[in-house]
């Protein structure tokens, strides 16, 4: 039985529309995922991006993404997004690279995609459907807008090993997840919904050493900026939450999954 709470798409407008927003851009960089342009690229080699390839990129945030898959890999792009402050700094950001005849942004819902049927040769993710508060609708979603043959390719951050309701509260709570899947609950329920899991990463180890990067940011880096713009509140919320992620990761508890899966 999922342990799930009660945070709601609403919950993450607000992370992501107010001060929540910038802090992990200062944090995390551009891409807001840990292993940045390299886990980009990992994850577009894994599923075999190819020139003329069009994208779904479910909770496309800041749309850097997606400016490194147009640039590098000759596809289009068409974003998703809920939060209304991502999707126009991704509208203002691809404007200005140029970019805007081959990236496209939708201000709408991971588990209702406004696309029809069969229109896209990949869906993509890069750890945010931790906030979709139903993963099989999304992964339903996924394979109803893809092409037969099509691929879902997806990094997320999930439960990795033995980890108690206790444990997963406060984690939730700073990051307004309702709940994370777990390594095995993802591949369940792509198969369960007509996929064929091609690859199942755990890149628990990897992510461990981002956090390591991440405590010291907040920590040395950027704590006088964070205290002079936010104030000590903030600050204390950043440090606690790097902290108990940092410590869960090192513990295997919790960390992030790479999945590739066929229609």
């Amino acid at each position: 039985m999922k342990y799930i709470k009660d945070y709601t798409i609403k919950d993450v407008q607000d992370v992501y529309d107010g001060p929540g927003g910038l802090l992990w851009e200062a944090v995390m960089g551009e891409q807001i995922h840990s292993g940045g342009p390299a886990a980009t690229d990992f994850l577009a080699q894994k599923a075999g991006l190819k020139k003329d390839m069009v994208i779904c990129d479910i909770c496309s945030a800041l749309g850097a993404p997606a400016h490194q898959l147009v640039s590098k890999y000759g596809v289009t792009v068409k974003g998703v997004d809920a939060t209304k402050t991502m999707i126009q700094k991704a509208q203002e950001r691809t404007k200005a690279a140029k970019l805007e005849h081959l990236i496209e942004y939708y201000e709408g819902n991971a588990m209702d995609l406004p696309f029809k049927k069969e229109t896209f040769d990949v869906v993509w993710g890069q750890e945010a459907w931790c906030y979709v508060t139903d993963k099989n609708r999304l992964i339903q979603e996924a394979y109803r807008v893809l092409k037969p043959g099509g691929k879902i390719a997806f990094t997320d951050w999930i439960i990795t090993g033995e980890i108690s309701k206790t444990e997963l509260d406060p984690l939730y709570d700073t990051m307004s997840f309702p709940y994370m899947e777990t390594f095995q609950g993802y591949q369940e329920t792509l198969k369960q919904n007509g996929f064929k899991v091609l690859e199942a990463l755990d890149q628990t180890e990897e992510y461990a050493k981002c956090f390591d990067d991440y405590y010291d940011k907040v920590h040395v880096e950027l704590k006088p900026t964070i205290l002079e713009n936010f104030g000590q509140d903030l600050f204390d919320f950043a440090s606690n939450l790097v902290t108990i992620w940092r410590k869960a990761a090192k513990e295997h508890k919790v960390g992030r999954g790479l999945f590739i899966a066929q229609k």
